[in-house]
């Protein structure tokens, strides 16, 4: 059993004032592995208060300056990427592959800013005016349990970038990961203030970040139901927000695909991250025409897809982070079938040899109508609606007839019509034959997905504001 008794503030590891405890689990067998001393308002204002203090000194530091900080930052995320692993597996679950891609990640998302920060434009002439790009402020960065550790150090690193200072406040249910990071962060030798950290739950913690004075800026990375209450908060104070919210992505196969060549992307799109991922792609599309084709090699590929112990390399999905969370997916599962839609792989209960732990058996669905909830609602888990169209034009009327607009994929043998079709697609991103990442490129939402961009210099602008200087 471990315990998490400290939060960081101004530098230091400071005791929280905050007395509850949170459990930390083992998703993969259901036991409690440790707990976690949670912060309560006086942390968050205690944290707000050291970060505005830091804010003059650190907002006019010069690129050079930042670059060494970060690049610090990094070398010390570098150097404790295996504890990050062992974290990531414990606390979250993720399968083998996917939890190696996590603990590098904080690494690379440091070196994309570091590269962004070095060619950011942060003066401009127009016409008579100078235009420079100044930091808005104290920010509030609040962070997601299923890739915490990126989430963290992929908005700090922008933040610091930018010359804002920070008030982080991760999952409560990642605070093992989060030890680790601000372990890395100590050791990266920040300057005091700059960032600080502080565990709690949303509802006090974030409470206060999204209402105080001092926090000139939200970065928020979690469900539409949060980010909205965060908007309504912020408004008060005239915050500058970037929410990047759920997702309900649609695949959209054409009629030329090779099926070979798709049914294996669409299965990744959809299973991402164990299906806890806010782009994965849970509607996929398919011609009329080809329809049964198609419901037999995803059903046959879903079969093959293993859940079950995340050491296990032979495993492609992990369980889902917490109980509560296994329930949702379970009732989904149950309401898909009460809905009408047809069950092809997978189903209720827990995969052969799981133990107790929170695993989902990878389901489909096909004769998925796009108005069923199990179409429009999202489930963050592994199960999969397949949707019959007519034509391009009713396949994009199906992607584009839904709430959120957050991720895309088109797949199909002729490029060019791949591409067009792509266009039409109201999605922050859309992918066309790849499930290639582009970390220079924004990313962020249309709809409810959210609000502002992150990622590449519209990620550094965003913690910015444009001052016009007409001489």
């Amino acid at each position: 059993m471990q315990s998490v008794e400290h939060i960081s503030i101004n530098g230091e590891w400071v005791t929280p004032q905050g007395t509850e405890r949170f459990d930390l689990f083992n998703p993969a067998t259901g036991d409690v592995t440790g707990q976690v001393r949670l912060a309560n308002e006086v942390d968050a204002l205690n944290a707000i208060a050291a970060a505005k203090a830091a804010f003059p000194a650190w907002s006019q530091t010069r690129v050079g300056e930042r670059v060494a900080a970060l690049t610090r930052m990094r070398e010390a995320l570098a150097a404790c990427e295996e504890e990050l692993l062992q974290a990531i597996v414990q606390e979250y679950g993720a399968p083998a592959a996917r939890a190696v891609w996590m603990a590098r990640y904080p690494v690379a998302v440091i070196d994309q800013v570091i590269s962004d920060l070095q060619q950011f434009a942060f003066t401009s002439q127009v016409g008579h005016a100078r235009v420079e790009m100044t930091p808005l402020g104290v920010a509030g960065l609040i962070t997601p349990w299923n890739s915490n550790a990126g989430f963290i150090c992929g908005k700090l690193a922008a933040a610091l970038a930018a010359g804002c200072t920070a008030v982080i406040k991760p999952s409560e249910m990642s605070a093992w990961q989060t030890q680790v990071v601000t372990r890395a962060l100590h050791q990266a030798q920040l300057p005091p203030g700059v960032f600080n950290i502080v565990t709690g739950r949303g509802e006090v913690v974030g409470e206060v970040l999204s209402r105080h004075p001092d926090i000139a800026k939200i970065s928020f990375t979690g469900s539409t139901v949060t980010g909205k209450a965060i908007l309504r908060n912020a408004a008060d104070t005239f915050k500058r927000v970037t929410l990047e919210l759920g997702g309900k992505s649609p695949t959209l196969i054409l009629d030329d695909a090779d099926p070979a060549t798709a049914v294996p992307l669409a299965i990744q799109a959809g299973f991402i991250n164990s299906g806890q991922a806010c782009i994965a792609g849970t509607r996929i599309l398919v011609p009329n025409s080809r329809k049964a084709e198609y419901e037999a090699a995803l059903a046959q590929a879903v079969a093959a897809v293993k859940s079950g112990d995340p050491h296990d390399p032979s495993h492609d999905i992990g369980p889902m982070v917490s109980e509560k969370q296994w329930q949702r997916v379970q009732s989904y599962i149950r309401l898909g079938q009460q809905e009408g839609a047809r069950l092809l792989a997978g189903g209720e209960g827990r995969p052969e040899n799981s133990g107790q732990g929170w695993f989902v058996r990878p389901t489909l669905f096909t004769d998925v109508d796009n108005a069923m909830r199990i179409a429009r609602e999202e489930i963050f888990g592994p199960v999969l609606s397949v949707i019959g169209y007519q034509d391009d034009a009713h396949a994009v009327a199906i992607a584009n007839d839904t709430d959120y607009g957050l991720s895309a994929l088109v797949l199909g043998r002729d490029v060019e019509r791949a591409r067009r079709v792509a266009a039409q697609i109201v999605s922050g991103r859309v992918q066309v034959n790849t499930l290639a990442h582009e970390a220079g490129a924004p990313f962020g939402g249309f709809k409810h997905s959210g609000i502002g961009r992150e990622m590449g210099r519209w990620g550094l602008a965003a913690f910015m504001e444009p001052k016009t200087i007409v001489m």
